[in-house]
């Protein structure tokens, strides 16, 4: 059983800023609600009880607000990146030393509901690195700004926002094995890595498997048009107060 998530929120979210908001991303309201809270949600429904915070832009408005919002029950672990300009591999690599066994990953700007999390982690094998695949590319509101996934059949080919061929997309949800570490730590040029660097290499040795959310629905919340449509769809989600 799965009962540790790490959610990655270190960015200062420049692109949503341009658009007018202040907040933290993780803290602007989706009709009424801060964005976040849908997530802990979706967290609670899976009975995750240890959720290691990796912040570092706005660490202290950011963990205060999360702090409020918190399920009864469920333990927050903060972690600071004093890197946090670089990319997102390097945020993971920062609760290494936290964690002892698989772990939930999730990104702290995506919206989702419980359902898709409930059946993603019912499906997910931890001796392998799992991703929440999204097939209807014809419902991603920036298609060109996704990042794109190459499957066969159930196993993740290759990762990248700039594939030539690709059949679904990445949507920042994952199980993880603790050998993704030791990927990230391949990947590592300069100091610096993203996830998908370290995905990529998982990939080329057959170790990352592709599960499909089929018609569930999820938004990543990158900027003012994301945030919209963020909005106008936050209805399907089946969460509680």
């Amino acid at each position: 059983m799965i009962t540790d998530a790490v959610i990655l929120m270190a960015g200062t979210g420049s692109r949503l800023r341009a658009s007018g908001k202040s907040l933290p991303k993780p803290l602007i309201p989706i009709l009424g609600r801060p964005l976040i809270s849908y997530v802990l949600d979706a967290l609670l429904a899976v009975e995750i009880t240890t959720l290691h915070a990796i912040v570092g832009s706005e660490s202290e408005t950011l963990l205060a607000g999360l702090a409020l919002l918190l399920p009864q029950g469920m333990h927050l672990e903060p972690t600071h990146n004093p890197e946090w300009q670089k990319q997102n591999g390097v945020s993971l690599l920062c609760a290494a030393p936290q964690l002892a066994a698989p772990f939930l990953l999730l990104m702290g700007d995506h919206l989702f509901g419980p359902q898709l999390l409930e059946n993603f982690v019912r499906q997910a094998n931890p001796a392998r690195l799992n991703l929440a695949i999204d097939r209807k590319l014809d419902s991603i509101f920036d298609l060109d700004d996704a990042m794109k996934v190459q499957t066969n059949d159930d196993r993740v080919v290759a990762i990248g926002k700039t594939l030539p061929h690709y059949d679904a997309i990445d949507t920042g949800i994952f199980v993880c094995p603790l050998e993704i570490f030791a990927y990230l730590a391949r990947a590592r040029q300069n100091g610096d890595c993203s996830l998908a660097d370290g995905v990529r290499l998982m990939a080329a040795d057959g170790k990352v498997r592709a599960i499909d959310i089929g018609a569930a629905w999820w938004q990543d919340v990158d900027d003012g048009g994301m945030l919209g449509r963020a909005e106008e769809a936050a209805a399907r989600l089946t969460t509680k107060k």
